[in-house]
């Protein structure tokens, strides 16, 4: 599950992802803020579970427009084809009417002026602009003259002609247009081809994800907008028989009911799925199926639960690193300019904090990024608040990250047929003599759960009478030493272990503390406290008083009591909680601090859920965008690592791991710490945020990062690709 950061009220293309079944219901949103109308007319207060879609809705639903561009009042195709061909006309071309022009007129406006300006000047429009334009911009430009059924088979056919294929392109597509757009795009590339594109799609790809996208291609889905609920409880059995219930996984019965059933009875599938099973239909995608298969249907699943968000993702992850995906980046700005660009904007901001309009500023340059932002249409930046539609959907969000249950997966797990003193042995085999040898430590090691290492510890000791840790340490070196020392140690051994390394020497890791104390729960502080005490002789209490200062030091210091209160939200409480938390960001900023250290430092995650959601209900605001607007330094980073745990904590380790890795040098010590301390607990979960956010496996980032047996240490612990 990704992390939730909120979404805005209006998914127009898709209802919010069905709740599991959840304590008390949520009051009415009472705030003024979160009932007013839009400035565009547009009005909140929508019935979330039944909002149409545009990708996927019947032909006869009613549409609201959510485009950012419409058609233009007044028009006059022959005016704009002789202000175009004036653009063009002598030497150079003025690039600012033409992009003023093109996106300030709906597509078809723009295919009648294609017609006035061949029937005015004998001449092709597109092939006049593929002469004056060059690079990216005339792409987009040329792009947009297009109709949206044969950019779509261009996109296609580029997608699949030479000797690579874009399978990102293909599943984009098919994943996200409903049965009309299907098959307006076909018989266009078959216009423009002279081939069937089913023909070309089978040609180039294979196995399963070949089949979905066949079935995709008929266009067939069900779009009647009924549910039949004897067919949800039949699909939801056969969904989990599929997968989860059997060794090895059905794939076609996954093809089949994704690929066909409606999106209302789907909804209500991954709704009834989740409270039969406690888990979400993604996490078991994620667990049955791989490779460009399993992308493909999480694809389908995220159009099914929100087209804008699956878009806003999409364009987060063109833009986001080093480089610009150009042609995905066009694609999606011109393909949802005329439909929901509104709402994939306000997904955007939600989720990354940051408006799609800044980040298309700071990507891109020239006339290129003129033309973007103004099919963005306009900066959510400068609203400084949730849209009222957002705000209700976030706090909808937040609902459903409080009754959510994800099953942590560890990537690590007890060895069967395991004999301690065997291992024992062939460890002292390994060490023994003229040389090492490092494949035999590494295949043991990383291949025995912790509590079995133990065992072989003991064993060694026993049998040998030799200290495996002293021995490690004498044969090994640098990271490799480093990464199977850590796991031969306890939980509560590394733990401390690392925060004694945290606040060595002249400077402090403060990052390492905050992730420390964070994500631990009460029993796992109050065991590294005793192995710190033990191992170091002074309370690791006085260790962190002694290394850090003001309300960061107080802060650790609350939470090294390991005394966090345990179990489920108490929602009257935590209403008074959020009505506190609002008011204190009223006040000075020291009192605004304390207030925040008092109720983020002591409150069970399940309750700070809820406070989180009632939080929007007075503020209009997300409690994230606070911490990062209104504080600043070590005070901040441990807020914001906090609710970040609290919405979803493999996120926040797999953004730990990205920083740890991304750019020049690698953060090894909080590389060792996370894999070494999330393996036997959730690393699988990591694994999975870490490619849903980042687009690119953890396996492979570790593989391109690292190096010798530090990295088949590491690639073991992983677990595998993804």
């Amino acid at each position: 599950m990704s992390s939730l950061r909120g979404l805005p009220l209006q998914l127009l293309s898709q209802p919010l992802p069905p709740l599991l079944p959840s304590p008390p219901p949520s009051p009415p949103l009472s705030s003024p803020l979160l009932s007013s109308p839009r400035a565009n007319g547009t009005l909140c207060g929508l019935n979330l579970t039944s909002c149409p879609s545009p990708s996927a809705s019947s032909s006869n639903s009613v549409m609201v427009f959510r485009g950012t561009i419409s058609a233009a009042p007044d028009f006059d195709p022959s005016a704009d084809a002789e202000a175009l061909y004036a653009a063009m006309k002598g030497l150079g071309s003025d690039k600012d009417a033409i992009l003023d022009l093109v996106t300030s007129r709906s597509n078809a406006q723009r295919q009648e002026v294609i017609t006035a300006y061949k029937s005015n000047f004998g001449k092709d429009l597109i092939e006049d602009l593929k002469y004056e334009l060059t690079g990216k911009f005339e792409r987009l430009i040329v792009s947009l003259m297009r109709t949206p059924a044969f950019h779509d088979a261009k996109e296609v056919k580029d997608a699949v002609k030479g000797a690579g294929t874009d399978e990102k392109c293909l599943i984009e597509i098919l994943s996200s247009r409903n049965n009309q757009q299907v098959h307006d795009m076909v018989a266009a590339y078959r216009e423009a081809y002279g081939r069937e594109m089913e023909d070309d799609i089978i040609a180039d790809t294979t196995g399963h994800f070949r089949k979905m996208l066949v079935v995709l291609l008929q266009g067939t889905r069900d779009e009647s907008g009924s549910v039949d609920e004897e067919l949800v409880a039949e699909d939801i059995q056969d969904l989990f028989a599929a997968g989860e219930e059997q060794w090895g996984t059905d794939e076609a019965k996954f093809i089949m009911i994704l690929g066909n059933r409606s999106i209302p009875h789907l909804h209500k599938v991954f709704e009834e799925y989740e409270k039969a099973y406690e888990t979400t239909i993604e996490d078991s995608i994620k667990s049955e199926l791989s490779g460009d298969f399993e992308r493909l249907m999480l694809a389908v699943v995220q159009c099914i639960r929100s087209v804008p968000m699956y878009f806003a993702k999409r364009l987060y992850k063109s833009m986001k690193g080093l480089g610009t995906a150009d042609n995905t980046l066009i694609r999606i700005m011109i393909g949802r300019s005329e439909i929901d660009m509104l709402d994939v904007r306000e997904c955007f901001r939600l989720r990354y904090e940051k408006s799609l309009y800044n980040m298309i500023k700071d990507d891109t340059s020239g006339d290129y990024k003129r033309t973007l932002l103004n099919l963005c249409g306009g900066d959510d930046d400068l609203a400084g608040e949730f849209f009222p539609e957002a705000a209700q959907l976030a706090y909808k969000m937040w609902e459903i990250s409080s009754t959510t249950k994800v099953k942590l997966r560890p990537t690590v797990r007890p060895a069967s047929d395991y004999d301690p003193a065997a291992d024992a042995q062939a460890l002292r085999k390994a060490m023994k003599g003229f040389g090492t040898d490092e494949d035999t430590i590494i295949e043991i090691v990383a291949n025995r759960s912790n509590a079995q290492r133990q065992e072989i510890r003991q064993a060694f000791k026993s049998l040998l009478g030799r200290d495996l840790m002293k021995d490690l340490k004498s044969e090994l070196s640098k990271n490799l030493e480093r990464l199977i020392l850590a796991l031969m140690m306890t939980p509560a051994e590394f733990d401390a272990k690392m925060m004694r390394k945290a606040m060595e020497g002249a400077g402090t890791d403060e990052h390492a503390l905050i992730e420390i104390l964070v994500t631990r729960n009460n029993e796992e502080i109050q065991a590294m406290s005793e192995a710190y005490l033990h191992g170091y002789k002074k309370s690791l209490e006085d260790a962190i008083q002694s290394d850090t200062s003001g309300l960061f030091c107080r802060i650790l210091t609350s939470l090294v009591q390991g005394a966090r209160e345990e179990g489920p939200a108490d929602y009257d409480r935590a209403d008074s909680d959020a009505q506190e938390l609002g008011e204190a960001c009223n006040a000075e900023s020291d009192e605004m601090e304390i207030k925040f250290m008092s109720i983020l430092c002591t409150r069970s995650f399940p309750h700070l859920r809820r406070v989180f959601q009632e939080f929007v209900r007075y503020t209009n605001k997300d409690i994230e965008q606070i911490i990062k607007k209104e504080m600043s330094g070590d005070v901040k980073n441990a807020f914001y690592a906090i609710v970040r745990s609290v919405k979803n904590q493999p996120s926040y380790f797999a953004d730990r791991l990205y920083k740890a890795m991304k750019g020049l040098g690698t953060d090894d010590r909080a590389l060792i710490r996370i894999m070494v301390s999330r393996c036997e607990v959730d690393l699988f979960n990591i694994r999975k945020e870490f490619k849903e956010t980042h687009d690119t496996s953890l396996h492979d980032f570790i593989q391109s990062d690292t190096s010798g047996d530090y990295r088949k240490t590491l690639l073991i612990l992983c677990g595998g690709e993804d």
